[in-house]
């Protein structure tokens, strides 16, 4: 199952435009998504509030798109490891051009990730090895097995009192608001039936099955949230 650059065909349909992209000589080519440099300093400022800015971590980025969150999430926090994946092969070029761009030791090279696959598929990724796992705009523009087996994977590879990250558009309760999040849906599910909003009590219960709890839900801007689920520890 597939759901690699979807979460670019995203921001096309939301805002109708072609990525701008920078090329240089020795990196390749820099995909730039205006969505991404809106949204990356917010979604930062949750990961500033949720982490020990002190204490080395594990990170792993499910669907890393163009690379801009990785490289400016991995200048600020420099005491996290952080290793960007994606399905896309133009995505995984654009990933590695923004980490030669920036050099920064503390981004790995991007791995090759299916999320719907169980985690043993996931390139170099092992059980409990993780602090933290994030994802960002893929689950509404994925089908569902990629956002169960995102659920599944991360239960796996999180450490105890590990953290998943997950930032879109949703529904709560079975509603969708504002009426522009509606509008979305319906264009997301008319493009492709196995797409759409998921509602939050829906990730709550998948998350539940695999040994995560949902800790907190964050209003973002541009009528988005940010999810953030615990991983139990083992008594």
């Amino acid at each position: 199952m597939l759901f690699g650059g979807v979460w670019i065909l995203d921001l096309l349909l939301q805002k109708q435009t072609r990525f701008p992209s920078l090329f240089y000589r020795g990196c390749g080519t820099m995909l730039n998504a205006p969505a991404a440099d809106r949204n990356k300093e917010p979604i930062l400022s949750v990961l500033r509030d949720c982490v020990d800015p002190m204490k080395p971590l594990q990170a792993l980025e499910i669907s890393s798109g163009t690379g801009q969150h990785v490289t400016h999430f991995a200048q600020a926090l420099r005491n996290i490891i952080w290793q960007p994946s994606e399905y896309d092969h133009q995505s995984l070029t654009s990933i590695e051009a923004h980490r030669a761009h920036y050099r920064l030791s503390n981004v790995k090279p991007a791995i090759h990730l299916d999320a719907s696959l169980p985690h043993d598929h996931w390139e170099g990724i092992y059980p409990e090895s993780l602090d933290l796992v994030l994802n960002i705009n893929m689950i509404h523009i994925s089908p569902m097995a990629c956002t169960e087996g995102l659920f599944r994977g991360a239960g796996a590879v999180l450490k105890p009192q590990g953290l998943l990250l997950t930032y879109g558009p949703y529904a709560v309760n079975g509603k969708i608001t504002p009426e522009s999040n509606v509008d979305f849906d319906y264009s997301l599910r008319q493009r492709n039936p196995e797409w759409g909003l998921r509602d939050v009590m829906l990730l709550r219960s998948i998350a539940e099955r695999n040994d995560l709890i949902l800790e907190k839900i964050i209003d973002m801007p541009a009528n988005n949230k940010c999810l953030l689920f615990r991983k139990e520890s083992v008594v």
